[in-house]
């Protein structure tokens, strides 16, 4: 992957947000996560995947459930897309990678999409060391 460029569905896009509202109108709020599909090489985001935050403290943190990740991977691969990356929301702070999302990431050359509940999101490369900023173009 080497375009600085995310090129995000509507109907994606619009999946990660309604994820994301719904995890801040949970009380308390929480991070809600899921996987992107698409094509990997042209980094392209079709679809959004929803899976289960298990983190510990899910108001400040996700963790992806590890059994829905490997059966929807798998789904995605059967469908013949690609997994080109990973969304979570921030539900009380800007959509940034925060400390946490730095020490926990873990899949370089993959899209980290993180969202706002009014809308706003950013989406990084995670290059194994840090993470770089791309352009997100809704299509």
């Amino acid at each position: 992957m080497t375009s600085s460029r995310l090129s995000l569905a509507v109907d994606a896009r619009q999946s990660v947000l309604s994820h994301a509202r719904e995890g801040a109108a949970s009380d308390p709020p929480a991070e809600v996560c899921g996987v992107l599909a698409g094509d990997g090489d042209a980094r392209t985001v079709t679809a959004a995947h929803p899976v289960s935050n298990v983190a510990d403290d899910p108001r400040v943190a996700y963790e992806l459930d590890p059994e829905e990740t490997v059966s929807i991977l798998e789904a995605i691969e059967s469908a013949g897309d690609d997994a080109v990356g990973f969304y979570h929301s921030h539900p009380e702070s800007d959509p940034v990678p925060s400390a946490t999302d730095r020490e926990q990431a873990s899949w370089p050359g993959y899209v980290y999409l993180i969202c706002s509940p009014d809308g706003r999101m950013t989406a990084h490369e995670w290059t194994g060391d840090e993470f770089g900023e791309l352009t997100i173009a809704v299509e």
